[in-house]
């Protein structure tokens, strides 16, 4: 299965101030302006990887996320149950069409996997 690593995600219990400070430490440039007020980041290299900021729990310290595109996302959660991982956010479809799940691996450690919607060339 071809698996890509295409976007991070920062949990964060103050995403302003998150945002923020690596806005002013790499120039990254972050903006809401998408369905969901989602924070998101363009990094500022030719090779990066684009991410976003999301509000972490109430109570929950912060922690990075990889997001990991697959051709087939239920074949995929299907493959990482069988190995050991559970599902804490089940197939979800965004309001830009892109489907994603977030799991946890047999060690606890939570990964966003997701399938992209098509995009007008």
């Amino acid at each position: 299965m071809e698996a890509t690593v295409i976007r991070w995600q920062l949990i964060s219990p103050e995403p302003e101030a998150a945002a923020s400070f690596y806005q002013r430490l790499f120039g990254w440039a972050v903006t809401q302006d998408n369905h969901l007020g989602y924070r998101e980041v363009k990094s500022s290299g030719v090779h990066g990887i684009d991410g976003g900021i999301w509000p972490a729990p109430a109570g929950q310290p912060g922690f990075v996320q990889l997001f990991v595109e697959v051709p087939n996302l239920n074949a995929c959660l299907a493959s990482a149950v069988r190995l050991g991982a559970k599902v804490i956010v089940p197939p979800t479809v965004l309001p830009d069409g892109d489907a994603m799940a977030i799991l946890l691996d047999p060690t606890g450690v939570s990964l966003g996997v997701c399938t992209l919607a098509p995009r007008p060339a």
